[in-house]
């Protein structure tokens, strides 16, 4: 649970010393960044809604480390954590994002025409294309701290902008708790659903609280743009079809997500966004475009290659297995997707899962016959 400020100020009676948490075996962006010397300038601020710094780092300190990938460590529990708190969000987003700096600017570009190819991803080895997104309601705490009454406000406003929506995105809102079985085995099915956060990531960090309350999934008739509501961000925007047609999909990605603004702007509300960090939101990991374009390729040769990991870092894309952040390639299939969020459009990082992909499925096609692919590398 977040803590409460008189509890904040209580903490205050102990020395930085005694309270300083142990990161002695820890692998994440918060404990490179987080000095003694930060925290004791940190510790007795907190931000309007009471959002502290022990809240900010939290989940950093309860997991040391992850198996797959270099964790931040580190939420925000509101717009104001990363005014408040920027003396060791700044080394985070720094280290995080390639050199971003606290005087650099993010650039937006959700003009789909701007991308060039996308619909000639070759099918035989593109299984599935999807780009996803998060948005922050302006006025709201963020999901680690806002309270129930606040979640299902942001509930009741995202059904009543999304229900008024019309042709290729016309759909239906399932709320978690009153979902039936068949409903549930339904979406499952079509992996839309998003059950129980069971990453101690989310746990730790506060965002389970209250589940199921004031959660749901709402998708279009023909199941290819989904919103999640109220899980790790306000809301998670999704484009997503079979095949390799990313195109497409960045197209109906760029159109619902401009929709769903305007209709946000109609009640009042705009999304949380700073011409520094581009679109707020609740994990440093996601800050500028909150963009995660990905698909699952089939790559079994290419993935035994010694320079993979080389090829990934070289082509800005990073991997991973086809059920999530904490799963395994199955069968030569990856999740492949752009690693960069910040300082780069959404233009930009569609365009080099494109790029990148169309390139490795080249390399594929070789190796399947038995050439080298030096030339290429």
């Amino acid at each position: 649970m977040p803590f409460g400020n008189t509890h904040n100020n209580y903490k205050l009676n102990f020395s930085v010393d005694e309270e300083f948490p142990d990161l002695t075996k820890h692998n994440n962006h918060m404990a490179k960044a987080l000095t003694k010397d930060i925290y004791a300038k940190l510790r007795d601020k907190q931000t309007p809604s009471g959002f502290t710094v022990d809240d900010v780092i939290q989940t950093g300190v309860d997991n040391p480390g992850h198996p797959f990938i270099m964790t931040v460590g580190c939420v925000a529990g509101d717009e104001e954590s990363y005014d408040v708190f920027k003396d060791l969000f700044d080394p985070v987003i720094e280290d995080r994002h390639n050199g971003f700096k606290p005087t650099d600017k993010h650039k937006t570009d959700l003009n789909f025409g701007n991308l060039k190819g996308g619909d000639d991803l070759d099918p035989n080895y593109v299984l599935s294309s999807r780009v996803r997104t998060g948005r922050s309601i302006k006025g709201y705490t963020l999901p680690p701290h806002c309270s129930r009454g606040e979640r299902r406000a942001i509930e009741k406003m995202s059904i009543d902008a999304l229900n008024t929506l019309e042709g290729e995105f016309k759909g239906k809102y399932y709320p978690l708790k009153d979902m039936t079985d068949e409903e549930q085995d339904q979406l499952i099915r079509d992996h839309f659903l998003f059950d129980k956060p069971v990453s101690p990531l989310l746990l730790a960090s506060g965002m389970a609280r209250d589940w199921p309350d004031a959660r749901g999934i709402w998708h279009n008739n023909d199941k290819t743009f989904l919103v999640w509501v109220n899980e790790e961000d306000h809301l998670r925007v999704i484009s997503m079809q079979k095949g390799g047609n990313m195109k497409e999909v960045f197209r109906r990605f760029c159109v619902g997500l401009q929709k769903i603004e305007d209709l946000f702007k109609k009640h009042g509300r705009s999304f949380m966004w700073s011409e520094h960090l581009g679109y707020i939101l609740t994990c440093p990991s996601n800050l500028g475009t909150g963009l995660r374009g990905g698909v699952h390729v089939k790559l079994p040769q290419l993935s035994k290659h010694p320079k993979f990991e080389e090829i990934l870092t070289r082509l800005r894309l990073q991997k991973r297995g086809t059920g999530g952040v904490d799963t395994a390639a199955e069968g030569g299939v990856f999740d492949i997707s752009n690693a960069d969020r910040l300082g780069f459009s959404e233009v930009e990082q569609v365009q080099m899962v494109v790029d990148g992909v169309k390139l490795m499925i080249e390399m594929e096609k070789k190796l399947e016959k038995g050439a080298a692919i030096d030339d290429i590398l």
